[in-house]
Formats: C-alpha cells, structure tokens, sequence
C-alpha cells in the first residue's frame, strides 16, 4: 500500500480545501495517507470548526477518520491558533525544531506531498 504524508501549508482556505479533499479520496482508494497541517494553514482551524465554512464536512470526516496526523506547534503558536488546537483535541507536532519534520515520515516509507 502506498503511504502518503499530505503538508499542507497554504493559509487560503479554497487551496487548503485541496489538501482536505486529496487526503479523502486517497483514502477512500486505499491509500494510507496522513494530513499534516503546517505554515499559515494552521490559521484556518478555528474557521474550519464552524458548521457554515465550506469544507467543514470534509475537516470534521479527515479527523473523524484519524487521517490528521497533526497540526505544526510553532506555527500554531504564531498563527494564535495553539489554543484552539488544543480546545479541538488536535495533535501537536514538533519533532523539528518546534515544527513536523520530513525525516520521520521518510523513514517510515511514506512520499510527502507538499501543498
């Protein structure tokens, strides 16, 4: 099976949106896929939590599915937002510096898609 960490950095919800919808239909076609959400992207988590935004469906079924691996600590911090991805249960990741690294993810065998 192959293995795919999805990077979503773009802070703009409608290339976020990508991410999301990429991850899920990945997934639904067997793909082990993980989301990780880093850079200015971590800015649209409390947006994304409301029931009227867009793609809040597609959020709450990424989470529901255990697809988000997690959500970037220092730039959560930076973004304002580590309070709510504390309020929302989401994982912090901070192996690099206070930030996800590619390394852990290459050695366990996944590609890493950077979006």
């Amino acid at each position: 099976m192959k293995k795919i960490a999805i990077f979503a950095f773009q802070g703009e919800l409608m290339c976020f949106a990508h991410a999301l919808l990429n991850c899920l239909d990945l997934h639904s076609k067997g793909f082990q896929v993980r989301l990780i959400i880093e850079g200015s992207a971590t800015k649209l988590i409390t947006q994304l939590a409301a029931s009227e935004t867009p793609f809040h469906k597609q959020y709450e079924k990424v989470i529901a599915e255990k697809l988000l691996a997690g959500i970037c600590k220092a730039c959560a911090s930076k973004m304002g937002t580590l309070d709510e991805a504390n309020r929302q249960g989401l994982p912090l990741l901070d192996d690099m510096s206070g930030h996800p690294g590619f390394a852990s993810w290459l050695a366990e065998g996944y590609s890493i898609v950077s979006m």
